[in-house]
């Protein structure tokens, strides 16, 4: 039986409304490592319809108190769509050292994944006189060349202090990115500290030894205003410095296969995936394959480009790699993603050789192998499609054509009296549009900023160091043209031929000749980036300003990073 319009609306809103929602419920630590008298902040979020007041925390209560509880709410409207975020913010203080849990957590439908928190001993006391402490420490006393070292500035205070900063750290033989800061409460002798937690990622570029230079922390002690018109500058001026840190950088080891990119990392995985299952192809047909390399302790400029080998019959299409860095509790990790299309030009069964990627255990230290396995596929014959054979049938010329009716001839002249009329009235509407934009005043001209910051030379050299140490030409061709546009004050893109004739260094010259060799000439031998690079300090050193410049002080509160 058939709806009414009306009734048909009715009950399709009805159908909807009885839909259950899919709950979902998510739950963070901003910490998975942390010293028995520390807090840690848990946070529960639930998109659906749940009541966060109503969460069961007797298993949480068995090994963590509660410190502190406060909730939030936000409110989202994407393409007329309304949705409520709710947010249950609890501060935690381990009860006991050891293994601990967040145990899973269940409201309704919705439940979520424990998780693991290792709790170590207290921090060793302080000077009860001290009110201020500054201390720095990384995470190992050697590291490999090119492998990922982790220092911690931690600032510990048990007084207020307003102006806070640290000195921006600077190594000439190292690549330093600075990753995300943490704050939490501490216990020391029943003595409350907050304390602030900086981190830095380090890459030696040299082997031997390694000297981080002391950090200056600077703070003001928090005097309270006496009355809202008192601008006073605050209490004393404090000034701490850390101890100097020195590190052994070992070289790469003998045992790593020489001809393969040297990767120090404390686990590296390769994944591969395709667009359409290469099995259900047939002749002339494409499918993209993607190979995914993700490294923990490595810049993604690092990871060696995939070489996606063709053969009789299969070729590829490569399209431009995606090259990332994201962070994690372990530091910086990165990862690499390079695709192409695979098109077959004949029928028949074809092996996909393996993909072997040699990488250094540099917590067992030993040698690995990411390894995606040799496939095998079918390629189908192209099928043929009836239609085309029907089409293809010859036409009697001598076969009487049927002549157009009169209603057909009507009917054509409308359509052109109605296709003039559009074509007048559009012509009217847009004389209409461009006088209004002649006659409307014109915004004073801005200049866009440009997204690659020109100016950042040490930066940009360090980029394209870590790109030529890992022998990637695309990212050691970007790189190139960043350090360029630094040096050099361009605003505006440029080619590789436009740095050669810049600089006028014949050695430069060469170095990006071969660059461009490798990457637009079919088989090219393999690139190295050690001339690129030794043409590029070498210049560098001969430049004005290679490695001055001005550096301000490294911001304690940096500006919040946009939620991934």
């Amino acid at each position: 039986m058939m709806l009414s319009g009306k009734r048909f609306w009715v009950v399709l809103v009805l159908a909807l409304w009885v839909v259950p929602v899919q709950a979902a419920l998510e739950v963070a630590v901003d910490r998975q490592q942390v010293a028995l008298g520390d807090s840690l902040r848990l946070v529960i979020t639930a998109t659906a319809n749940e009541d966060l007041d109503a969460l069961d925390l007797r298993r949480l209560l068995a090994d963590f108190e509660v410190l502190q509880r406060s909730n939030t709410t936000s409110t989202s409207i994407i393409n007329g769509q309304r949705s409520q975020t709710r947010q249950l913010l609890l501060d935690l203080s381990p009860r006991r050292q050891g293994l601990l849990a967040i145990p899973g957590l269940r409201i309704g439908a919705a439940t979520s994944e424990p998780i693991a928190i290792e709790v170590g001993p207290p921090p060793e006391p302080t000077d009860t006189e001290e009110t201020v402490v500054v201390t720095a420490e990384v995470d190992r006393d050697a590291v490999y060349v090119q492998g990922q070292l982790l220092l911690t500035v931690r600032i510990q205070q048990a007084i207020n202090l307003d102006s806070r900063s640290v000195s921006e750290l600077q190594l000439d033989n190292a690549y330093v990115q600075p990753l995300e800061q943490n704050s939490f409460q501490r216990t020391i002798d029943g003595r409350p500290w907050l304390v602030h937690e900086i981190r830095y990622a380090i890459f030696p570029e040299q082997s031997g030894t390694l000297v981080i230079p002391a950090q200056v922390f600077s703070g003001r002690e928090s005097a309270g205003r006496r009355s809202v018109f008192d601008f006073g500058a605050g209490g004393r001026q404090i000034q701490r410095r850390t101890e100097p840190v020195t590190v052994r950088v070992l070289p790469r080891p003998s045992g790593f296969p020489a001809d393969a990119t040297w990767l120090p990392a404390s686990n590296l995985s390769i994944e591969e995936s395709w667009s359409t299952a290469p099995e259900s192809l047939q002749v002339g047909e494409s499918a993209t394959r993607t190979i995914t390399l993700r490294g923990e302790g490595l810049q993604g400029a690092q990871l060696p480009p995939v070489t996606f080998t063709a053969q009789e019959g299969l070729r590829y299409y490569p399209d431009q790699p995606d090259v990332v860095d994201s962070e994690s509790g372990s530091g910086l990790v990165g990862q690499r993603r390079d695709s192409a299309a695979l098109v077959a030009s004949r029928a028949g069964d074809f092996t996909l050789p393996e993909l072997r990627i040699p990488w250094w255990d540099v917590e067992q230290d030993v040698l690995r192998f990411a390894v995606v396995p040799e496939r095998r596929i079918t390629i189908a014959a192209a099928a043929t499609s009836r239609g085309a054979q029907t089409s293809a049938l010859p036409v009697d010329a001598t076969s009487p054509q049927p002549l157009p009716s009169t209603a057909s001839t009507s009917a054509a002249a409308h359509g052109v009296v109605w296709q003039s009329l559009a074509v007048v009235f559009a012509t009217l509407w847009l004389a209409t549009v461009f006088l209004f934009w002649r006659r409307r005043p014109l915004p004073p001209a801005q200049e866009q900023p440009d997204p690659r910051a020109v100016g950042n030379e040490a930066r940009a050299f360090k980029q394209l160091q870590a790109a030529c140490a890992s022998d990637s030409a695309a990212s050691a061709r970007v790189a190139l043209i960043d350090w360029a546009r630094s040096v050099l004050g361009a605003d505006r893109p440029m080619r590789t031929t436009d740095i050669a004739r810049q600089f006028g260094d014949p050695t430069l010259t060469q170095a990006i000749a071969d660059l461009e060799e490798a990457l637009y000439r079919r088989g090219a031998n393999p690139w190295r980036g050690t001339d690129l690079a030794a043409a590029v300090t070498a210049l560098r050193r001969q430049q004005p300003g290679g490695k001055s410049g001005s550096h301000s002080a490294f911001p304690l509160y940096p500006a919040a990073k946009p939620a991934r």
